[in-house]
């Protein structure tokens, strides 16, 4: 059986025994397990080394541990006891060791100093680093006086900054008076000490505010030095200036500043020095002055600069490489030149390191009596020297211990008891730094557990691989045997293989693999089993393919699609196009096994793939469809060529072949291009592959073969119309058999559990196996780590999982293929990762700014990549609202998650909802899940303004008042202090009257209106409002009532009435009507008259005329109703005389009569006259409530003309 404890074969028994400790250790995550397993602590999180502390908020310094049975936690400070019941300002967080200072009107400078969390249970002591906890500073600048800086044009100048020390240093830039950023350029640039260095000046450079500020990060201030003035002046300007200047300015160069050659303004000197520390940021620079301005440039004496790390930044001024390694140390030249000559500096760059691991301790389980080791292997520059510590306490002060023994950088266990557990800590150290890790020794003997489900059911197709589970747990490593159905035969050999995680695997699975597997997995202590069911099920298979078809336009085709399958699955056909999905058509019908176009036009031309799916295979085919337009009769018919006939094979080679054939009638289409197809009769017998295509011109190829194949080809000939059918296959052909040319391709290497790595790659199919015998070497070795590589040859499978792996280590992969005759050549090697496992560390100190009623800021601290434990690939802010401000919401609470990309430490949450209480956290993700959360973050959100209210009604519209009720708006978003109502009337042409506003009192859902104009359209808006402002309007329009009894009661103010009808009649329908059906009448009456006397005829009233002569007054009787004689204006001085009863003042004027109680007073007014049948000849001419007749009005008769204007 394939049971290996070591991945290296041979070698010392101590080293066999160490490998099976590496393949024990693994303590499986099932909650129900840990739960009874004894554990020493394990710092889980603790604050950075160097904790810089804000003085504004409380110090928390993080100290978390697991453990069983739960550990205790003390502290120490400055290398004493620290009693943190004796300072009330000092707090431990529950089940946690994490401490809280409370600062509030205290002094951060009282809790700086070296601080160590110890962790403890009966099983062994942890310690953590020493935090050094020091508060950030931000002094402010020393007052200093600024003089104002006199300079001749093409000197060069240095603006000093030299801004306060603080801590962390300052970020420094320069800008003006209005908080821009000052251009910089080649000639101007800040240096890396802050200063402003002009390699020449310019008129242009000449202003008073070069300020330079200094940004304090940690507390979130910025300072400011004093203005700098300067002034550039041109030798001209010079010699009227100098007087002014002279007195209290500097002046830089008393004689005109020509080119020159460049000067070095840092570093001085021909040499320097600098020392960095290996994986920190190398920054070399060299500011150069000159006239004109010089260019610098970089090399290294002694090799490359590496092209992927090195940046340069500040105009070419600053040389810039990160993540620096031992190599980077050497010479480097920067050189400075410009038209007039050059200079050089040198830089002697030295690579110092503080100690990194090579290999970190591990915690180590062990089972009694068995052996390991501890390792802890560091280096640094120089050397760092290893201290070992046993549950805190120096080893050479501990109890001896016969089964310990300590070999410098190890810790070897043998023959190890109960109760040997502690906890031991490695200290590597050297004057630049330190590494303190904490590693236990757990002895554990716990009988084997299964952690596979129960009664699991495996179904795989027949010829596939079959994969079935036993993962076990135990101390010592249970040993996993399997059997089938009811056998006692332990399954081993072909065509089984048990990996060593306990998986049983079937290379090819056949139907006489269905059955019952059970595993037992058995140590000292007892064992334990399980069993699955395995079922094989037929593949599916399209045994009938669609069928190239060639369509005329407006024709229909059938493409059949015919799917053999396990009886125990239904398929789903599913039909493509093009690789997508079919139009949406009714002229695209799908069948059970058939594909039917209707009516095809060109846009259905293209590839048809009918795909036949299961839960565990799929099977697809292809076809072309070609449509052609109807042609004439007669017409040319064109159509595929026939196949291509007598292939024959010459000038046979181990690797080549050459192939003729006679090609087939093109039926009136050119022949475009032969395809060459080929078979393999051993590795496919059936199927034919593409191998190369010539052009339509030749009818012989060349074709290069691979070794070990049974070779038959075929030729198929392709005109404008389509394909032709394939040719009769050409005789048989085998090469010989080789070693492989090739590896596979697509090596990855992913765990898929924390203890894993699974490595997969692409199979080389049967024609790239070169010969028989096919398998793959497969080799592995953690990368940066100096170990030799493992490997193991496999065959028939493209996967192979190694176990006991470290969480998340990058490891370099390579598969190499070989076969009886050889091996390919070397692979290439690729690096892949060990599985993942879930975040151990919550992001720390999380703040919350809001920034509005709907939007808040969230900050928080980056977890350790260490802890994230797998492809960091972001964090998630999970936040609900708890309800309003002073009413929290007994609803189901509704989390929303937001996500955040990469390694960001700040995000916006949009869309909160105002004058609400909120809570959120953050946790980290990668690929196997989500860390734990933070600790939830509580905030609130301002009011903002109201939604509009739920609805507005009017209720019981009246003669001058009305009603409005409404509904609180359904969001109020803050504490509610009114409403506001506003209201205006509308005249018949939509035209708004004067705007009132009434402010309402924020508890009323009414309000009655008064005064209000009768039978008038209002429009009423209404908002409410909190502190912030008004919210959103609802608008309603009505209409008060119409007096009805009003109109029918007879006028006692004649003014008065024919103000106000003008509003309640004449826009009524009805009264239109009624005036244009007189006018109309008058229209007709008119033109009768007027008929009659052109034609001399003459009205009653003129044969009274001629009887009674009067020459001033025309009379009119009461009792026949008649008129006078009624002419034309354009008549005699006759018809210009006014009826009788009617008074003329001297100004031409009508005056109003005493008693104005007429039906003229209800219309739009004007003088008239009545016959005796009620009709009426007269103008109608509008007048205005309180007006006078006007005096340039005409008191003329009227003509049919005006009387019908006055109606329109």
């Amino acid at each position: 059986m394939l049971r290996k404890r070591c991945l290296t074969p041979a070698g010392p028994p101590l080293i066999l025994l160490v490998c099976h400790v590496i393949t024990a250790l693994d303590v499986p995550l099932d909650p129900k397990i840990l739960e009874g397993l004894q554990q020493p602590p394990t710092l889980t999180h603790q604050s950075p080394k160097d904790y810089i502390v804000d003085p504004r908020e409380n110090i928390v310094i993080q100290c978390e541990a697991k453990g069983k049975p739960t550990p205790s936690f003390s502290w120490t400070r400055n290398g004493t006891h620290f009693d943190i019941e004796k300072d009330a300002r000092v707090t431990m967080k529950p089940n946690s060791g994490t401490l809280v200072i409370d600062i509030t009107g205290g002094k951060v400078e009282n809790y700086e100093g070296v601080y160590q969390c110890t962790v403890r249970n009966e099983h062994g002591t942890a310690v953590s680093n020493n935090i050094i906890i020091r508060q950030s500073r931000s002094p402010l600048w020393s007052k200093e006086r600024v003089d104002p800086i006199l300079i001749q044009e093409g000197n060069s100048l240095i603006l000093e900054c030299r801004p306060p020390a603080g801590l962390p240093p300052p970020i420094i830039f320069w800008m003006d008076n209005y908080f821009q950023r000052l251009t910089q350029s080649e000639r101007v640039s800040q240096g890396l000490n802050g200063d402003l260095y002009f390699s020449n000046v310019k008129t242009e450079d000449t202003r008073n505010d070069y300020i330079c500020y200094a940004r304090f990060n940690h507390t979130q201030t910025i300072q400011q030095k004093q203005p700098i003035s300067v002034k550039v002046l041109s030798m001209d300007a010079i010699n009227e200036t100098i007087a002014a200047f002279l007195n209290d300015t500097e002046f830089y160069s008393d004689s005109p500043a020509g080119e020159r050659r460049p000067t070095f303004m840092i570093p001085k000197g021909q040499t320097s020095n600098k020392l960095v520390l290996r994986g920190h940021v190398l920054k070399l620079e060299c500011i150069a002055e000159g006239l004109p301005t010089p260019e610098i440039q970089w090399r290294k004496e002694s090799g490359e600069l590496p092209s992927k790390r090195t940046f340069h930044e500040n105009f070419q001024k600053t040389l810039k490489i990160i993540d620096v390694t031992e190599a980077d140390a050497g010479l480097y030249r920067c050189v400075a030149k410009n038209s007039l000559g050059s200079i050089h500096h040198i830089i002697n760059v030295t690579i110092m390191a503080s100690p990194y691991w090579i290999t970190e301790p591990k915690n180590l389980v062990l089972a009694p009596k068995e052996t390991g080791v501890l390792i802890c292997r560091a280096n640094g520059i120089p050397d760092p020297s290893i201290t070992w510590l046993m549950n805190g306490i120096p080893i050479e002060n501990s109890p001896k211990d016969l089964s310990r023994k300590v070999d410098r950088d190890s810790i070897i266990f043998s023959d190890v008891q109960t109760g040997s557990s502690a906890v031991y800590q490695c200290n590597v150290s050297n004057e630049f730094g330190y590494l303190l890790a904490n590693a236990f020794l757990n002895v554990l003997a716990e009988p084997p557990r299964i952690l596979t489900p129960a009664n699991q059911m495996y179904q795989v197709i027949t010829n596939s691989r079959a994969l079935l589970d036993c993962a076990s747990f135990g101390s010592p490593i249970p040993k996993i045997n399997w059997f089938k159905d009811d056998q006692t035969s332990i399954l081993d050999g072909d065509p089984y293989v048990i990996h060593d995680n306990g998986t049983l695997e079937i290379h090819v699975a056949q139907k006489d693999n269905n059955g019952k597997y059970t595993c037992i997995a058995m140590n000292d202590l007892g064992k334990a089993e399980n069993r699955v069911q395995l079922e094989v099920k037929d593949p599916t298979r399209i045994i009938k393919q669609p069928e190239y078809r060639v369509v005329q336009f407006a024709g229909k085709v059938i493409f059949e699609c015919k799917v053999k399958h396990d009886p125990t699955f239904t398929p789903t056909i599913m039909w493509l196009k093009n690789n997508e999905e079919l139009p949406d058509n009714e002229r695209f019908i799908v069948g059970e096994d058939s594909l039917t176009i209707g009516e095809v036009t060109e846009i259905d031309e293209g590839t048809y793939t009918c795909i036949a799916n299961t839960s565990l295979d799929k099977d697809s085919a292809s076809v072309e469809l070609t449509v052609y337009a109807a042609t004439p009769t007669p017409a040319i018919i064109y159509d595929r060529p026939d196949p291509s006939t007598d292939l024959e094979l010459t000038d046979e080679r181990e690797r080549s072949i050459h192939l003729t054939w006679t090609p087939g009638f093109d039926h009136n289409s050119i022949i475009e291009k032969y395809i060459v197809e080929y078979e393999d009769g051993l590795h496919e017998p059936g199927v034919w592959h593409y191998l190369t295509e010539v052009p339509g011109t030749k009818s012989n190829a060349h074709l290069e073969l691979s070794p070990h194949v049974l070779y038959s080809f075929r030729v198929v000939s392709m005109n404008e119309v389509g394909r032709s059918q394939p040719s009769s296959p050409s005789r048989q052909y085998q090469t010989a058999p080789a070693a492989p040319d090739e590896n596979p391709s697509k090596v990855e290497g992913a765990g898929n559990e924390p203890d894993n790595l699974v490595i997969t790659w692409e199979t080389l199919t049967g024609i790239q196996s070169n010969g028989p015998g096919l398998q793959y070497k497969v080799h592995w070795k953690q990368k940066d780590v100096d170990d030799d590589w493992t490997s193991v040859t496999v065959a028939n499978v493209s996967k192979y999982i190694v176990s006991g792996t470290q969480t998340f280590v990058p490891y370099e992969i390579k598969v190499q293929a070989l076969n009886d005759l050889g091996i390919a050549p070397e692979p290439s090697t690729v690096v892949g990762y060990s599985g993942e496992d879930l975040p151990m560390a919550a992001p720390g100190n999380v703040r919350v700014r809001v920034e509005n009623s709907t939007l808040a800021e969230v900050h928080w601290e980056p977890v350790s990549l260490k802890s994230v434990r797998g492809h960091q690939k972001g964090y998630k802010i999970y936040y609900w609202k708890e309800g309003s401000v002073f009413k929290q919401s007994r609803r189901h609470v509704e989390k929303k998650i937001l996500t955040f990309s990469g390694d960001k430490t700040h995000g916006k949450l949009p869309g909160l909802d105002p004058f609400s209480l909120y809570k959120l956290n953050v946790r980290v993700f990668n690929g196997k899940g989500e860390g734990p959360p933070s600790p939830d973050e509580q905030f609130e959100t301002p009011e903002g303004v109201p939604s509009a209210p739920a609805f507005l009604k009017i209720l019981n519209p009246m003669l001058d008042f009305l009603t409005l009720e409404w509904g609180a708006p359904s969001h109020h978003n803050g504490l509610l202090t009114g409403y506001t109502l506003k209201y205006q009337p509308i005249n018949s042409t939509h035209e708004l009257g004067p705007l009132v506003k009434i402010i309402i009192p924020a508890n009323e859902t009414n309000w009655t209106l008064k005064n209000l104009n009768y039978s008038t359209r209002y429009k009423f808006y209404l908002h409410a409002q909190t502190s912030k402002g008004p919210g959103n309007i609802i608008t309603e329009e009505a209409v008060t009532i119409m007096d009805e009894a009003r109109i029918n009661r007879p006028a006692v103010d004649a003014d008065k009435a024919m103000a106000s009808r003008q509003v309640d009649i004449a826009t009524q329908g009805w009264f239109i009507g009624l005036m244009c059906a007189i006018a109309l009448l008058i229209l007709v009456l008119l033109i009768f008259c007027f008929v009659k006397r052109n034609k001399g005829g003459k009205y009653p009233v003129k044969e009274k005329e001629d009887a009674h002569p009067d020459p001033e007054i025309q009379p009119m009787k009461d009792d026949d109703g008649t008129f006078g004689e009624y002419r034309s204006l354009e008549s005699d001085t006759e018809d210009h005389k006014p009826l009788k009863g009617s008074r003329t003042p001297s100004n031409r004027t009508v005056k109003k009569e005493d008693s104005d109680d007429s039906l003229v007073d209800y219309g739009d007014g004007g003088d008239g006259q009545f016959n005796e049948d009620g009709s009426f000849i007269g103008q109608y001419s509008g007048k205005k409530e309180k007006e006078t007749a006007e005096g340039n009005e005409s008191s003329e008769a009227p003509s049919p003309v005006n009387a019908m204007n006055s109606f329109v």
